[in-house]
């Protein structure tokens, strides 16, 4: 038989059947041209879809932070203005040729928010005078040591002032504010000293490079306190804000997913709730960026309601006193994903007390959380809610001491409320694992509560030393804090009938 073709979409197809009847496999025969057109072809398109994503990403990235944008267009304003210095003669000539000492000062010292830059800029100037006039000093002694001690003197004194600037960078005080400073001190000296040896015009050479690094370390303070400034410490504020925001609705979140396991919330309620739940890892990543922000915040002018010398430690106290809590939090966590199940009976027994003091320990966070946010003394409503907290705290202690007596009723047979809890139980028998987990949730409970207590008189001493404003609006926070405490309070009720379900 002869063998037949079939062509398909320029694609050519061979069926080749032996003698015996038998045919061999499908095999496209295509040529060398076609194959390489096909391999470029998906390289192109692999590309074109990278590219695609990327620009996708990017646009992501602008939209949903605008100051991203707005600082790469201030640097390259910065850049365009300090360029003026090499492309016109007569600024040239007025710096010696080192204009590009002012371009390279702009690229390192310009940072996102005005803090950051001052502190930078404040640090490349000083490290450099210093290391200018120190350079000149011993490149003047050093000639007048003779012509073949003066390699040896230079060398001496680039060895003593380098590594002693390296070690003061291990200072923990020096390397938070003048690490940077130190660094320039090093490689200005250095580079000052050793042209001194080859350069005839070395005080020519220290004053221009002064001269040019202050010229771009004052263009780049211009442009990032004129055009749209980002401070350092209002950054600081806000975060501390949104993390007590995100630590009170991991409180809330945890206790009651814990004691509202009845299977009856929906797939978006269960995403909802474990996305308050991870709020508490933000507090406990957020050391190194609130210390940078701190000690930025100290390098800022007035500004808003920020003055020069705000107590800008005082949040980093705040913060510490929240990252206590949140380990509470997330030993709360690891009691909710325990494989130990806590016995329905002392869980129901347990739930409301423990409910109650999440809801108020929450709340209580909240009101401080405004306190900051507004900049006004604490009201009396936040006293209010720390009693509340306080008493809910004594609740659960006096159900944790009741759990023998409920566990053996006849021990007191004058409480009918204990009886009839145990008759409806069937007088279980409750195992000590069974015990462990929620009488453990209650205890972390407790210990939180203490700790938020900490985080109450941080607030209140930052608010004396910062000199927060009266709160005189107390009617209408009255009523947000009591629709605050209307909510958790439904929320309790709500999980309360889902533990009696159970």
């Amino acid at each position: 038989m002869a063998p037949r073709k079939e062509v398909f979409e320029g694609v050519e197809w061979r069926i080749r059947v032996a003698a015996d009847g038998s045919s061999e496999a499908l095999v496209p025969a295509t040529g060398l041209a076609r194959k390489a057109w096909l391999g470029i072809k998906g390289l192109i398109s692999g590309f074109a879809l990278k590219v695609r994503m990327f620009v996708k990403k990017a646009w992501d990235v602008g939209t949903n932070d605008p100051r991203k944008v707005i600082h790469c267009i201030k640097v390259g304003l910065a850049l365009a203005i300090v360029s003026l210095f090499y492309f016109m003669r007569p600024l040239y000539d007025g710096v010696g040729g080192n204009a590009m000492w002012a371009v390279m000062t702009v690229v390192v010292v310009f940072e996102p928010t005005v803090g950051a830059t001052l502190s930078k800029c404040f640090n490349r100037v000083l490290g450099t005078f210093l290391a200018g006039f120190l350079a000149v000093g011993v490149h003047w002694v050093a000639s007048q040591s003779g012509e073949r001690v003066e390699p040896f003197v230079v060398g001496a004194s680039v060895f003593l002032l380098a590594s002693a600037a390296t070690f003061s960078r291990l200072i923990p005080s020096v390397k938070s504010r003048f690490d940077y400073g130190a660094l320039i001190f090093i490689l200005t000296f250095s580079f000052v000293a050793v042209s001194g040896y080859r350069v005839d015009k070395l005080f020519e050479l220290a004053h221009h490079r002064i001269s040019t690094i202050i010229i771009g370390s004052s263009l780049c303070i211009l442009v990032i306190m004129l055009v749209c400034p980002i401070w350092s410490g209002q950054e600081l504020h806000s975060l501390i804000v949104r993390n007590m925001d995100k630590l009170a609705d991991s409180l809330d979140g945890c206790v009651t997913q814990y004691f509202n396991q009845s299977g009856e919330g929906t797939n978006s309620k269960e995403e909802a709730t474990d996305n308050k739940l991870q709020g508490y890892k933000c507090v406990l990543s957020s050391k190194a960026s609130e210390e940078s922000m701190a000690n930025f915040g100290r390098w800022e002018p007035s500004h808003g309601q920020f003055n020069f010398r705000h107590p800008w430690k005082q949040y980093l106290k705040i913060g510490a006193s929240m990252r206590s809590c949140a380990y509470c939090i997330e030993a709360l966590n690891s009691c909710i994903k325990s494989e130990n199940q806590a016995a329905k009976l002392i869980k129901q027994h347990l739930g409301s007390g423990c409910l109650k003091v999440s809801s108020s320990s929450s709340n209580v966070i909240r009101e401080l959380a405004e306190t900051v946010k507004t900049m006004k003394k604490k009201s009396s409503t936040t006293d209010l809610l720390a009693e509340e907290m306080k008493s809910a705290v004594q609740g659960l202690q006096n159900d944790l001491k009741k759990i023998p007596h409920l566990l053996n009723p006849s021990a007191i047979p004058g409480n009918k409320t204990l009886e009839t809890a145990c008759s409806e139980a069937t007088t279980p028998t409750v195992t000590l694992m069974e015990l462990v987990p929620v009488v453990t949730l209650a205890s972390i409970l407790i210990e939180i509560s203490g700790r938020i207590e900490a985080l109450f008189d941080a607030v209140e001493e930052l608010a004396k030393l910062a000199d927060f404003g009266i709160n005189d609006d107390k009617s209408k926070h009255s009523k947000m804090t009591d629709k605050t405490v209307s909510d958790a309070k439904q929320q309790t009720e709500g999980t309360m009938k889902a533990l009696q379900r159970v």
